[in-house]
């Protein structure tokens, strides 16, 4: 059963619908009008029917539902669902994709806090519920429309869990930024002064990055040089005879001077400081908990993305302050080498699935073939998903690709299907965005002055695609991985008493539950048991396994 939750057709201003769908997305029964503030009674209500709920979007109403007491089983989340089959291989044929245009990405996905409002005081969380988005009809007619487009898919199974995993991951992420990652600002602070020094007054500079500016400009003779400014530092830097072009690590390290240690130790210290120093204390972090909003399939390979706090980015330097409160333990889990083992399942390379029948797959690559030497096997492997041909991973193509000839010959196909102008498809079908019209004009170029930038546009085409298959089915499985884990933390929950464990974060491979003490094993249990459900979900029986390492800690730098 399908219950549509969107604005009504006709009722007073800042009323909502709940309507009853069938299978197919008509309706089921008469609309029920409802106050936003009787939402969430209802749909508690209702929700010991285990219906699908239907949205435009999860963050349009669940957030406040959440934060009513209320959280939902499943849900079909229509913009989520629209992107993929729009532009899926999958439903090509069909006249919805061909009617329909996905939502265009917003830029930039990750911004950094602004110091002109705080998004916590901003969030949804604090909204009340409102009628948001079309009326029921509209939304009705949508949902028809994606079920005949599923139906009449080639491949309707795998699309039908893709749409299944991703509107999950919906509630997810909702459920993520409404629960928070544990995060002690007493341990953030003591990690600023220990790096940067104590809290600076206005705008000035934290005293250790003071002490390296003025080394700096006596290295460089340059008394009164701002390091915060490119174009300064560069001035100076020739002054000074280093003939840099730019200021990074990997230009500079290599330069014998004076100057090169401070500015160094300077830029990794503002790095922190603009990244993650008090101002993003501040604005990112309130009652023990870092909240950021993160956005389901934000990237074209259906990764996730986020927006505001750097979610995806959080660095080592203060990892140590996220941490389990008392009687909780952070299980932090990572699927090892993941988008290699879902190369051999694409492929069905079954010499490289006898690799990786232990846990680590280079070892085992390097033993059949680069004689036991392991970071030889891992620079080939992901030289060959990643589309590297110069350097190291150049010179040992020719052995990987006469071990595993399957594996490589997958990722090359890709690449000259992606140079074609070719569409290329994920596992469980999300596919890549055509080709532009510029692209393809340039491929028709009869000009040899023109043929070099043609074959250049062809050939960055072509590793965006071999690697698209391989990263976009791996975000799959973890779509999966995420979804079956949900399923079973909330199916603990029904079972045992007091405080439930819960998902509070998520990074490509990496999942991330607070988990009370006393069930921690159940739960580390549980983690393992979803990653070999996503993986026979997407391959069925297949002779490569997806392991996941889990280490249970007090705070995330003692993770890994």
């Amino acid at each position: 059963m399908y219950v549509l939750l969107s604005a009504p057709d006709e009722a007073p201003t800042g009323a909502l619908a709940l309507t009853p769908l069938d299978a197919q997305g008509n309706p089921a029964g008469p609309a029920r009008t409802v106050t936003p503030a009787n939402l969430a009674a209802v749909v508690r209500e209702l929700e010991t029917k285990n219906p699908r709920w239907v949205w435009q979007r999860t963050g349009d109403f669940y957030p406040a539902l959440l934060s009513a007491g209320v959280s939902v089983e499943r849900c079909h989340d229509l913009t989520l669902c629209r992107n993929i089959l729009a532009n899926s291989s999958f439903t090509a044929h069909t006249d919805y994709a061909k009617n329909t245009q996905a939502e265009p990405m917003e830029e930039p996905l990750d911004e950094r806090p602004s110091l002109m409002s705080n998004p916590l005081q901003d969030s949804l969380f604090a909204e009340p519920v409102a009628a948001k988005g079309p009326p029921a009809s509209a939304l009705a007619s949508q949902l028809r429309a994606q079920l005949a487009a599923l139906r009449q898919a080639t491949e309707p199974g795998r699309l039908a869990l893709l749409l299944a995993a991703e509107s999950a991951g919906s509630l997810i992420a909702v459920e993520m930024q409404h629960a928070g990652l544990p995060w002690r600002t007493d341990l953030h602070e003591a990690i600023l002064q220990e790096h940067l020094g104590p809290r600076p007054q206005g705008l000035n500079r934290p005293e250790k990055m003071e002490a390296l500016a003025a080394e700096l400009r006596l290295a460089l003779n340059a008394p009164s040089l701002n390091p915060d400014s490119p174009q300064e530092l560069m001035r100076a830097l020739h002054r000074a005879g280093i003939e840099a072009k730019t200021t990074r690590q990997w230009e500079l390290v290599n330069i014998k001077h004076p100057a090169i240690e401070p500015l160094l130790a300077y830029k990794k210290l503002s790095r922190l400081h603009s990244a993650n120093g008090w101002s993003w204390l501040d604005t990112w972090v309130a009652d023990g908990r870092f909240r950021p909003e993160y956005v389901v399939g934000g990237v074209v390979s259906g990764r996730w993305a986020s927006r505001g706090g750097g979610a995806l980015q959080i660095p080592k330097q203060i990892r140590g302050a996220a941490h389990a409160d008392d009687g909780f333990k952070l299980i932090v889990a990572d699927a090892a080498q993941l988008e290699p083992r879902v190369l051999i399942a694409l492929a069905q390379d079954t010499k490289m699935a006898e690799a990786a029948r232990d846990k680590d797959l280079y070892a085992g690559i390097a033993a059949q073939g680069f004689g036991g030497e392991r970071a030889k096997a891992k620079v080939a492997l992901l030289g060959a998903i990643y589309g590297s041909t110069t350097g190291e991973s150049g010179r040992l193509m020719p052995q990987l690709t006469r071990t595993y000839p399957h594996a490589v010959g997958f990722v090359e196909d890709a690449a000259r299907a992606g140079e074609r102008g070719d569409t290329l498809t994920t596992r469980l079908g999300r596919s890549t965005p055509p080709p532009s019209d510029g692209y393809l004009r340039t491929q028709q170029t009869t000009n040899e002055a023109e043929q070099r930038r043609a074959d250049s546009f062809a050939r960055s085409r072509g590793r965006f695609t071999r690697n698209f298959v391989v990263q976009g089915s791996a975000a799959d499985w973890a779509a999966c991985w995420l979804a079956e884990l949900r399923r079973r933390l909330r199916a603990l929950a029904e079972e045992v008493r007091g405080p439930r464990a819960e998902l509070v974060f998520f990074l490509h491979d990496e999942v991330m539950v607070h988990c009370p003490e006393p069930l921690v094993e159940q739960v580390s249990a549980l983690v393992e048991d979803a990653a070999a459900a996503a993986g026979e979900l997407l391959f069925g029986k297949v002779p490569v396994a997806f392991p996941v390492t889990t280490a249970v800690v007090d705070s995330y730098d003692k993770a890994k």
